[in-house]
């Protein structure tokens, strides 16, 4: 996976296949109640799809304008590929460039070591967000 297959854009641009992800893996996948899914900070977010060789969507992300990283979804038969790491990195990347000094997200506890392999500490203890157990995380630059 490289960057050329990933698309940075608005909500406006990037909604339909970003939310076509997030609800085949947080509610249909996860259960996660759809109206926990879509919130308000979508429309000020920087977003990043990831496309397969057939242009298919197949991974996205969000970077909220304090540097909060969220919404970190890779379609089931994409994992394990590298697609989560490289849209991780190119938002970190795009975090830095607008001159902030690092990023921290709240992880699902089973993806803790992904983050963990790309330099995110845990920081406090474990809670609770949409039923399911969380960390929070920080990776500063």
């Amino acid at each position: 996976m490289n960057d050329k297959n990933i698309k940075l854009g608005d909500w406006t641009s990037l909604q339909k296949d970003a939310q076509a992800i997030r609800y085949a893996v947080f509610v249909v996948e996860q259960k996660i109640p759809a109206d926990l899914e879509w919130d308000a900070m979508d429309a000020l977010c920087l977003h990043a799809v990831a496309y397969d060789e057939n242009n298919k969507p197949i991974g996205t992300g969000r970077l909220l304008p304090d540097g909060h990283i969220g919404r970190m979804a890779v379609m089931e038969s994409a994992r394990g590929t590298g697609i989560g790491a490289a849209i991780l990195l190119l938002l970190m990347a795009q975090a830095k460039l607008r001159g902030q000094h690092g990023v921290q997200l709240n992880a699902q506890v089973t993806a803790e070591s992904f983050y963990q392999r790309e330099g995110f500490a845990r920081e406090g203890e474990l809670f609770e967000e949409a039923g399911i157990p969380h960390v929070h995380m920080t990776h500063n630059f």
